[in-house]
């Protein structure tokens, strides 16, 4: 069974959420404190998934993930490329998503090939475009041919292809038009807000990207907090046979623990993801 670190410190209120997607995938999850990581970078080794949860870190004090993500450039930095070399799939909704930014991961060097020291950022998270904090669900899309393992082959519809969202600061930027247009020919626009569903004003609608090995996965929304159908916002309304499927957060989380066991194939054809998701309520969506 594959083996999923969740990290989590002061101020992260999603690793419950987030352990609890990863073993709904099929994974067994442990929370491990940032501190204990710092003492003892080598402890991520042993994991096959890691997940940077969403939350307030540290308060967001300063900005939102700024704290988390410097002491994780320089206690942590070295141990997460370990991790990606070795082709371990790293989820960051929300808060994780500003955090690997600022830490470096993302997007990441365009050839994979990962500097010594932590680069400097080259995108941001920054205020709402409104001003005001969002929380609410979300229409989203997934680009076809991108490179993200999260994301292929995952089953939409108008009535199942949106994603919860609740960040101040969520608005995608990046340092130039020139590293926009780049993601876009990479491939590593991984998730995208719907025409005229745009939250927070992200610059190419772009509400999760990954890097360069499709193994790193930032986004705003909290694909952890649509697990099960009882999530979904009007779930005793959905259509005939609707709930016959795989809720979306459920089919990204099936889709890296499938790779992190070795599926690589199967994730490729979505093969892994045909059994109907469990019917058991789960907790209700905060």
């Amino acid at each position: 069974m594959a083996t999923a670190l969740v990290i989590t410190t002061a101020g992260i209120n999603c690793d419950r959420e987030l352990a609890a997607a990863f073993e709904l995938a099929g994974a067994s999850a442990e929370r491990v404190h940032l501190n204990v990581l710092m003492s003892d970078p080598a402890l991520i080794d042993r994991f096959d998934l890691i997940g940077l949860p969403g939350g307030f870190s540290y308060g967001d004090a300063v900005r939102a993930g700024r704290i988390a993500a410097q002491l994780m450039r320089h206690a942590l930095y070295p141990a997460f490329v370990r991790a990606i070399g070795r082709g371990v799939p790293i989820i960051a909704p929300c808060n994780g998503f500003q955090i690997a930014a600022q830490m470096g991961l993302l997007p990441g060097p365009l050839d994979g090939t990962w500097p010594a020291a932590a680069p400097a950022p080259t995108v941001a998270l920054a205020e709402n475009e409104g001003a005001r904090f969002v929380d609410r669900w979300t229409r989203v899309e997934f680009p076809p041919g991108g490179r993200c393992i999260w994301t292929r082959n995952i089953d939409l519809s108008p009535e199942t292809g949106l994603l919860p969202i609740a960040h101040g600061e969520g608005r995608f930027v990046a340092e130039s038009s020139g590293l926009m247009e780049r993601l876009e020919r990479n491939g590593q626009v991984a998730v995208r807000y719907a025409e005229g569903d745009n939250p927070n004003g992200s610059a190419g609608r772009l509400a999760g990207m990954c890097d360069a090995s499709g193994l790193v996965l930032g986004l705003m929304p909290h694909p952890e907090r649509y697990t099960r159908w009882t999530h979904h916002p009007w779930w005793t309304r959905l259509g005939p046979g609707v709930d016959d499927g795989v809720p979306l957060g459920l089919q990204m989380f099936r889709n890296a623990v499938a790779y992190a066991d070795g599926e690589e194939d199967a994730v490729a054809r979505g093969e892994h993801r045909k059994t109907r998701e469990p019917g058991v309520a789960g907790p209700s969506p905060h």
